[in-house]
């Protein structure tokens, strides 16, 4: 269930001072999805469902912050087994041999308001290479437990290609069945676990 915002004091400026520290990524209120072409004509979205992060942040120089997220290949949905099954063999996310892929961040540009440009790279199979996401801060404040949250989206386009994942196949109207181009797609709500400390 995503997180609640009438209980989260919503910032419009970004991240003050104050929200400076460790933070953990909530997977029960986060999501970590992708959208594709598929036949040239709509999109297939699915999204990763185990996965952990922690987010270190330097409200007072939002530049100093830092982001480490894991994402276990074999989690894939969509919605449909086959297809899942398909994603997580050979052809694609080949989760056996290669069970976890992984972004880190190298650089955090603030772009004016609530906007940054999250600089880092991403290693999936075995393939570690740039890529950037843009971000937007959604909000900070406390939950119904009392524990301080801070809430971002995210988006980000890649060329699965660059990562070895080239398996495509022709419809009978020409063209590819799967895009090269895939989007990423994130809503991230996390907990401070470290209010004194920033990376």
């Amino acid at each position: 269930m995503p997180t609640r915002r009438r209980h989260l004091t919503v910032a419009t400026s970004g991240p003050g001072r104050e929200l400076t520290g460790a933070y953990i990524i909530d997977p029960v209120h986060s999501t970590i999805g992708f959208a594709v072409k598929h036949a040239m004509v709509s999109n297939v979205r699915g999204r990763f469902d185990r996965f952990e992060g922690l987010l270190r942040l330097d409200g007072s120089d939002p530049s100093r912050s830092e982001a480490h997220v894991s994402i276990q290949t074999d989690s894939v949905d969509t919605g449909i087994r086959q297809r899942d099954a398909h994603l997580t063999g050979p052809d694609f996310l080949d989760c056996s041999t290669f069970p976890l892929m992984s972004f880190r961040s190298t650089e955090v540009v603030p772009l004016g308001g609530s906007d940054y440009r999250l600089t880092g790279s991403l290693r999936m199979k075995d393939v570690e290479l740039p890529l950037d996401i843009a971000v937007t801060f959604g909000g900070a404040g406390r939950d119904l437990n009392r524990q301080h949250r801070i809430g971002f989206e995210g988006a980000a386009t890649l060329r699965r290609s660059d990562w070895g994942l080239t398996w495509n196949s022709a419809p009978v109207s020409g063209g590819a069945l799967i895009s090269d181009k895939v989007t990423l797609l994130l809503d991230v709500s996390a907990i401070r676990v470290d209010p004194a400390t920033a990376a």
